[in-house]
C-alpha cells in the first residue's frame, strides 16, 4: 500500500522528522537533569518507542508491518544508529559544541558524496553549491572564530565516527525503505536501544548510582521522548522512500535552526546575530534543493537488498 509522494511531500517529512528529533533531543536534556544516566535515558527512549510502534500497529490492526522482510541488513542499520548515538555522547563529553556542530554537520556532505557511489544518485552541479552552501550557513552560525577551540582527539574521533555512522546510516535506509516498512525499520532500532540501554543499567553496580526517582514529570518526558522519536524516524523513512538520501540529508541543517529556537524557549538562550544569519543562509540552501531538487531522483527502485 505504498503511495507516490511528490518531491516537495517527502522535503515535508524530511524536515518534520528532523524537527521532532530536535524535540526528541530537548526531551532527552530534560530527563538527564533528573539524574537519569546515559544508557538507563537510551534504554527508556528505546522501550517507549517500541510500545508506540507495536500499539500503532495493533490500533490498525497490521502486525505483519513489524515483519522484517531482510533480517541481517535491518540488524547492521540499527547497529549504525546505536553507534551514533553513542558517539554524539562521548564527542559531546570532550568537544566543545561549537567545534561539535561545525564536524557534525559534515553528514550531509558525506551523505552526497556516498549516495552517488553506492546509490546512483544524480549529483547536480546546482544540488553540489546548495550543499555547500548550508555547510557555510552552519559554519556561520557557529562562528568559531569567535569562541573557545578546545578540543582533543577522543572527542575528534567520536565525532567523526559519529559522522560516518550517520551518513552511511542514511545512505543504506535509502536502500532499505524500498522493501522495508517504517514500522520495522523503527522497532528495529528501539529494540536495538532498548536491550543494549537496559543491560548496560542492569550490569552495573548498584552501588554507584541511585535508582533515579521516576516522577510524573519524568514519565511524561520519557513518554514523550519515544513519541516523538519514533514519529519522526517513520517521517525520516518515509522520505527516504521517496526521494533522494542527498535531498533528505541537506534537511539536516535545519536542526541547528529549530535547536536554536528551543533552546531559547526552554532555557531562554537567546540566538546570536552569526546564528539568525547562518540559519537565513541554511534557509535558502533548503529551499532550492526542495525546488530543484527533484530532477536528481534518477535512482532505480529496482534494486534488491541483499540477505
Amino acid at each position: 500500500m505504498q503511495h507516490n509522494l511528490s518531491h516537495l511531500q517527502a522535503i515535508t517529512l524530511a524536515v518534520t522528522g528532523f524537527t521532532l528529533w530536535v524535540l526528541t533531543d530537548t526531551s532527552i536534556k530534560l530527563v538527564n537533569q533528573a539524574g537519569l544516566l546515559w544508557y538507563e535515558t537510551l534504554g527508556f527512549l528505546g522501550l517507549f518507542m517500541a510500545v508506540f510502534v507495536v500499539a500503532l500497529a495493533l490500533w490498525r490492526s497490521d502486525l505483519r508491518a513489524l515483519t522484517p522482510r531482510h533480517l541481517r541488513p535491518q540488524l547492521l542499520r540499527s547497529a549504525l544508529d546505536l553507534g551514533n548515538n553513542i558517539c554524539v555522547i562521548v564527542a559531546l563529553r570532550h568537544l566543545t559544541l561549537t567545534v561539535f556542530y561545525i564536524l557534525i554537520f559534515l553528514a550531509p556532505i558525506a551523505v552526497a558524496l556516498l549516495s552517488p557511489l553506492l546509490l546512483g544518485e544524480r549529483m547536480t552541479l546546482r544540488k553540489a553549491l546548495a550543499i555547500l552552501g548550508g555547510f557555510a550557513g552552519v559554519v556561520i552560525a557557529v562562528h568559531p572564530w569567535g569562541g573557545s577551540h578546545e578540543t582533543d582527539w577522543i572527542g575528534f574521533l567520536a565525532c567523526m565516527v559519529c559522522v560516518a555512522c550517520f551518513s552511511t546510516n542514511i545512505v543504506w535506509s535509502r536502500v532499505l525503505t524500498q522493501t522495508e516498512n517504517p514500522e520495522s525499520l523503527t522497532l528495529f532500532s528501539a529494540a536495538v536501544m532498548a536491550v543494549t540501554g537496559f543491560s548496560l543499567t542492569i550490569g552495573s553496580e548498584f552501588s554507584h548510582h541511585a535508582a533515579p526517582l521516576l516522577t510524573p514529570r519524568v514519565a511524561a518526558l520519557l513518554v514523550a521522548m519515544g513519541l516523538l522519536c519514533a514519529i519522526g524516524s517513520f517521517c525520516f523513512f518515509l522520505a527516504l522512500r521517496h526521494t533522494t538520501a542527498a535531498n533528505v540529508s541537506q534537511f539536516h541543517y535545519t536542526q541547528l535552526v529549530t535547536g536554536a529556537l528551543m533552546a531559547w524557549l526552554v532555557w531562554r538562550q537567546a540566538p546570536t546575530l552569526f546564528t539568525l544569519a547562518g540559519a537565513a543562509l541554511i534557509i535558502v540552501s533548503g529551499v532550492w534543493i526542495a525546488v530543484h531538487g527533484g530532477e536528481a531522483r534518477a535512482w532505480n527502485h529496482s534494486r534488491s537488498v541483499p540477505d
